[in-house]
C-alpha cells in the first residue's frame, strides 16, 4: 500500500548548516528573520475580533536570553521564503508572512562581522510539534 503526503505540511527535520549559499552585501552578511505573532482568543464564544497579540520568542542556542527568529539569507531565497524557512527552523511554525518591518545592523559577538538584518511579521497559522532545532531551543508565547 501507498500513502501519499501533501508536501505543504512536512518539515524537513534538518536545519541548512553552512555560509556556502549565505548573502553578502558590502562585506556584510545579509540575515533574515520574523516576528511571529497570534491573536490571543480569550472567550471562544465571543463574537468580537481579538485585539490581544501575543508574540512568540525562542531562546538563543546557548540558552542566554530570549530573540526572535533569524539566520542567513540564501542565495536561492527570496527574503520572505529564507525568513519563513528560518522560523520553521528554529520556532517550529509557519503562516502568512507580512511586508518588511525594517532593517538593522548589528555585529555579531561570535564571529567578529558586521550584518545587515531585515525583520517580517509572521501571523501564525501552524505549530510543528516536531521541528528541527527543538532540541537546542525552546519557545515561549508572550
Amino acid at each position: 500500500m501507498v500513502t501519499l503526503v501533501s508536501q505543504e505540511n512536512v518539515v524537513t527535520l534538518v536545519s541548512r548548516t553552512g555560509r556556502e549559499l549565505q548573502r553578502y552585501r558590502k562585506g556584510r552578511r545579509q540575515v533574515v528573520g520574523c516576528i511571529p505573532y497570534r491573536y490571543k482568543i480569550s472567550d471562544l464564544n465571543s463574537l468580537e475580533a481579538p485585539e490581544e497579540l501575543e508574540v512568540l520568542v525562542i531562546t538563543s542556542q546557548k540558552g542566554k536570553g530570549m530573540l526572535f527568529p533569524k539566520g542567513g539569507w540564501e542565495l536561492d531565497e527570496s527574503k520572505k521564503e529564507a525568513a519563513l524557512r528560518e522560523t520553521i527552523e528554529e520556532a517550529g511554525v509557519q503562516g502568512i508572512v507580512g511586508g518588511k518591518l525594517g532593517k538593522w545592523s548589528f555585529k555579531s559577538k561570535t564571529h567578529n562581522t558586521l550584518y545587515e538584518g531585515y525583520m517580517f511579521p509572521l501571523l501564525v497559522q501552524e505549530q510543528f510539534e516536531i521541528w528541527p532545532e527543538q532540541n537546542v531551543r525552546q519557545r515561549i508565547w508572550v
